[in-house]
């Protein structure tokens, strides 16, 4: 694993309810079969693990992620971009006025087994990988 801190931090601006400054702080650069975990201060924990093939995005969503604190949503943007965004539990409250604010909405709660299983009852019918 390598870090490569950006000094200092590029800072830009993003948000189309509110503008949110961002600060791109670095880069980490893993080789296949390497792990990073990233916490917050609250202790909620998320894994970015990298293979030869690409990388696991997150921990089993409705298992070691939710065991961390944290619960996975898809979220369509107001330009019908796709996203998968890590709620910490306990700041769901945050996120909806973020949706709101941002003009976004769930499509899905991706944390439980439960829903996990109505996703794939629903992607079921009709689906198949292209």
């Amino acid at each position: 694993m390598k870090y490569e801190p950006t000094v200092p931090p590029r800072v830009f601006e993003v948000g189309r309810g509110e503008t949110i400054q961002i600060k791109d702080c670095g880069r980490v650069h893993l080789e296949a079969d390497e792990q990073v975990t990233f916490v917050t201060e609250r202790g909620a924990e998320y894994d970015v693990a990298r293979k030869s093939w690409g990388f696991y995005a997150t921990p089993s969503m409705n298992g070691r992620l939710a065991g961390f604190g944290l619960r996975s949503v898809l979220v369509r943007s107001y330009a019908a971009k796709l996203h998968v965004f890590l709620v910490e539990r306990g700041r769901e409250a945050e996120f909806r006025r973020y949706l709101e604010v941002e003009g976004h909405r769930v499509v899905a709660w991706l944390d439980t087994d439960e829903a996990c299983r109505t996703v794939e009852r629903k992607l079921a019918d009709g689906f198949s990988e292209v």
